[in-house]
């Protein structure tokens, strides 16, 4: 099996029920557990609903693309090792890996809150980062920081 994943061996994903979008469908398959994505599947539309409403917004899905697009990452530090010395190298990163983190820290943070149900802390990490805030977003301006902190090193990337 090839390292890197190649576009022939990613699977096509098929379009959620109720919004037609390939994206819900990811949150939804990355917010599952043990296989029960009916269960996810609820909480996640019932997430969007909520985080629209709080934001007083008619489009649940505008918002969640907008929630996005404030986490996604643009770089990545990666540790390599040069003449004996340990290196955090900044790289770039491309479109799906991007997602791939922002969807992550999204569910990642929304099952780190407590004292509610999962609906509620999705919805509540969505707005979040609809306005910038919130866990997933700093996990992203931490990720840039150090990007930025060790762009020093950014000539080893490409040895």
């Amino acid at each position: 099996m090839p390292r890197k994943v190649t576009k022939k061996l990613q699977r096509e994903l098929k379009p959620d029920r109720k919004y037609q979008s390939v994206m819900v469908q990811r949150l939804i398959n990355k917010s599952m557990l043990d296989g029960k994505k009916l269960v996810a599947e609820r909480a996640v539309y019932a997430a969007l609903e909520q985080a629209a409403k709080k934001l007083n917004s008619e489009e649940p899905l505008e918002v969640f693309e907008k929630a996005l697009r404030n986490v996604s990452p643009s770089f990545e530090v990666k540790s390599r090792r040069v003449g004996g010395a340990n290196y955090q190298i900044p790289f770039g990163i491309q479109g799906h890996r991007q997602l791939h983190f922002a969807f992550s820290w999204l569910v990642q943070s929304a099952r780190g809150r407590s004292g509610m149900p999962y609906s509620q802390r999705l919805a509540l990490e969505i707005v979040d980062a609809h306005n910038q805030a919130g866990a997933a977003y700093k996990k992203k301006e931490d990720t840039h920081k150090m990007a930025e902190a060790n762009r020093a090193f950014a000539h080893f990337a490409r040895g």
